[in-house]
């Protein structure tokens, strides 16, 4: 143990030994010496000789300079790295900088911005704290407010990866392919490529009877169910046929708001039912949904409803289709005609066999292996499961638990459920399913894609996240560009009108005239236009809010009054919605939803109006009635009497000679309580009282059809023989809006 101790003690005098020769040689001979560069890797510590008499002079040195020059520019490394801190009153700028960044960067509030902004041509009803300023105004707000301003280094933005989910693909794809091509996906195997049920589209004109139809064929009472017998939203539901077949309809809205619930519905299809009433014939709908087939590139079934009336004619229906190139069997195409009556029931069969005949002649097939693909028909928010989606199911088997992306939100499936509402554990291609787990409500038509995992789910929602922010962006930077250059006019239009003054009185000008409007500037927006009509307006499902939004996209009406959508969403009335209608003095427009007592109570303490309803005809009808109360009213001329100019004469009163009309009543009376006019030559001329009226040389207060009168204006004009005198009545009408929605 003592000669352990004793070994380890001479070891370390050594050492110190080592250490004071080598600093002695390195501070004597590091000036002179020519050395080459060795690493410290080649030459451990644990490796060198313990007696200094061994190591060789040139190896102490390089290794102690070596060791130097390591540290040393490490430490250089470090300063490089530390960002040199700004100077006091020292401003970094870039470009496109708002005003509230800039306010940041320069440690002031926004006010003071604004107060630099009134010495340039900027327009401070236009800025906000979230507008962009140009290069040259941040420079010069700078050094208005007495700083130095320095340009941030401009970061180089690396191309983002691509992760967004594919469908798979069908072409073929050979070997090699496949390495450089990770998308490209082989044709479907025909062995594992099973019979699938036909998705049916039903169109048609509303009030056709596409719902009694449906209605007939499932034995179910949904017409009952719908407010004023119109289908309010998409269905989409499975019939099973006595042979056996499976057929999955889709009953799309006939009315006139819904068009693209039909178009979507057509993009999903494989067969469109066409129902056309026998006695209405061909109507505007009717056009519309053959041009949504035509463009999906779907065959056709022609089912002529109401045969059963007396007033029913299949054969002029037949004939007013050949306009729109739609030519039945009977006159040599390949549409198929059947004759039905819903109501009662009659050939729904013959519909039915010749629907399942027509997709056997289709060979439809679905790869029913792999990862799901499909289509959302329609998106809901239920109180209790959250979002909810019908999709229709084209590619793959849905299970519970599998990970679904839908636009900018996705899913990991809880439950599903079939058209009656009860829990299924999956759904095969060409069955409708609703989804229940989803993160946020998809859209409407909106692609269905399964992909691994959560995260790469996530992944894929960040990345069209990404996308869709980066085309706003470039729209509003065009957006910005153009106001810009249009200031930019103004400006120039601006200094050539103060292009006589002096630098010193041009800024004194446009400072007077901008300092009212900085004082003035509200820090927020409070008070709304009286003539400006904001609207919350909430759906029970995505397709419905869509219809109404594209309804108001027809509004064309602006010069008369304004109409803002505030907000727009799914689900009932809340308390959410109450707060944005106070703020923004609107009105909530709520279809197929409810308001309950609470909601109600609140709304009615704030002076909110909410309006509830079923069909969207109404609601649209009761939105006119809303616009027409914000239009100011206007005044009416009523005629109550109209005299001719016979003679005139003068009668002196004083001083004053006045001018007299010798008139003849010819229609109505002239009453002098109310407003007169005087014609000459189809021109008005004077608009007034009468100073008097008088019958012989009585004054009276009504002249009356026939009767002779004289009277004076309230103003000294000549009259001349030949004048109208037009006794009216102003009354104030209320306004009417001109917008026509189309229906």
């Amino acid at each position: 143990m003592n000669q352990g101790l004793l070994l380890r003690f001479e070891n370390l005098v050594q050492l110190r030994g080592a250490c004071q020769q080598l600093r002695a040689l390195s501070s004597r001979k590091v000036c002179g010496a020519r050395w080459k560069p060795v690493e410290l890797s080649a030459y451990p510590m644990g490796s060198l000789p313990l007696h200094p008499q061994l190591w060789p002079e040139h190896r102490l040195i390089s290794a102690a300079l070596s060791q130097c020059r390591h540290l040393a520019t490490k430490e250089e490394t470090k300063k490089k790295k530390k960002k040199i801190p700004l100077t006091k009153g020292e401003v970094e700028i870039r470009q496109k900088m708002t005003v509230e960044e800039l306010a940041q960067a320069m440690r002031k509030d926004i006010d003071h911005i604004y107060e630099v902004l009134l010495y340039t041509n900027i327009n401070l009803d236009s800025v906000e704290p979230d507008s962009i300023l140009s290069e040259d105004h941040i420079k010069m707000i700078v050094q208005k407010s007495g700083m130095k301003y320095k340009s941030a280094k401009l970061k180089e933005e690396k191309e983002r990866k691509n992760t967004d989910a594919v469908k798979r693909q069908v072409v073929s794809c050979s070997f090699w392919l496949f390495l450089f091509i990770p998308f490209c996906k082989p044709p479907a195997d025909p062995a594992v490529l099973t019979p699938r049920p036909p998705v049916v589209t039903i169109l048609g004109h509303v009030d056709h009877g596409k719902t009694t139809l449906l209605d007939s064929l499932r034995k179910t009472q949904v017409v009952a169910m719908e407010a004023g017998g119109i289908t309010q939203h998409i269905g989409a539901f499975i019939v099973h046929m006595p042979s056996g077949e499976k057929i999955t309809f889709l009953d799309t809205p006939g009315h006139a708001a819904f068009s693209a619930m039909r178009a979507r519905g057509t993009n999903v299809t494989d067969i469109v039912i066409l129902v056309v009433a026998a006695e209405d014939g061909v109507m505007q709908q009717t056009i519309e949904s053959i041009q949504h087939a035509k463009n999906a590139g779907v065959p056709l079934i022609l089912a002529i409803n109401k045969c059963d009336k007396p007033e029913a004619d299949p054969e002029r229906v037949k004939k007013e289709l050949l306009a729109h190139d739609v030519v039945c069997e009977e006159f040599g195409g390949d549409v198929q005609a059947v004759n039905i009556s819903a109501l009662k029931g009659e050939n729904l069969m013959v519909l039915a066999e010749a629907t399942v005949a027509l997709a056997e002649m289709l060979e439809l097939k679905a790869d029913a292996t792999g990862l799901v693909e499909g289509t959302i028909i329609e998106s809901r928010k239920d109180k209790g499961k959250g979002p909810l989606t019908t999709a229709i199911i084209q590619r793959g088997t849905l299970r519970k638990g599998c990970v679904l992306v839908a636009g900018k939100t996705w899913a990991k499936v809880r439950f599903l459920f079939d058209e009656n509402g009860k829990a299924v554990d999956a759904a095969s291609p060409g069955t409708p399913v609703e989804i229940m787990g989803w993160k946020e409500s998809p859209s409407a038509g909106d692609e269905i894609l399964e992909v691994e995992s959560e995260q790469r789910a996530q992944e894929v929602v960040a990345w069209r996240t990404y996308v869709e922010q980066q085309e706003k962006m470039k729209k509003d930077l065009e957006v910005i560009e153009a106001k810009q250059k249009e200031h930019r006019v103004e400006y120039e239009k601006q200094q050539q009108k103060l292009a006589h003054l002096t630098w010193r009185q041009r800024k004194a000008v446009l400072y007077k005239a901008n300092k009212q409007l900085m004082f003035s500037r509200p820090k927020e927006r409070t008070e709304m236009d009286e003539n400006t009509l904001s609207l919350i307006v909430k759906g029970d499902v995505d397709g419905s809010v869509e219809a109404i939004l594209n309804i108001l996209d027809s509004y064309d009406c602006e010069d008369e009054c304004k109409l803002d959508i505030v907000y727009f969403g799914m689900g009932d009335i809340s308390e959410n919605d109450i707060s944005l209608a106070e703020a923004f003095n609107g009105v909530i427009f709520g279809f197929s939803v409810k308001a309950n007592e609470s909601i109600k109570k609140l709304a009615d303490k704030k002076g909110i109006k909410i309006k509830l309803h079923n069909i969207i005809y109404k609601l649209i009808e009761d939105l006119k009635d809303e616009l027409n109360s914000r239009l100011p009213p206007t005044l009416v001329e009523t005629t109550v009497g109209e005299a001719s100019v016979l003679d005139t004469f003068s009668v002196t009163v004083g001083k004053n000679k006045i001018p007299v009309a010798g008139c003849r009543v010819h229609k109505g009376l002239l009453d002098r309580k109310m407003k007169f006019k005087l014609i000459r030559n189809r021109d008005v001329i004077w608009k007034g009282c009468l100073s008097s009226l008088k019958h012989h040389k009585d004054d009276v207060q009504v002249i009356k059809t026939g009767m002779d009168c004289g009277l004076s204006l309230d103003k000294n004009l000549e009259f001349s023989i030949g004048d109208e005198i037009i006794c009216y009545e102003e009354k104030e009408v209320q306004q009417t809006t001109s917008w026509d929605p189309g229906f």
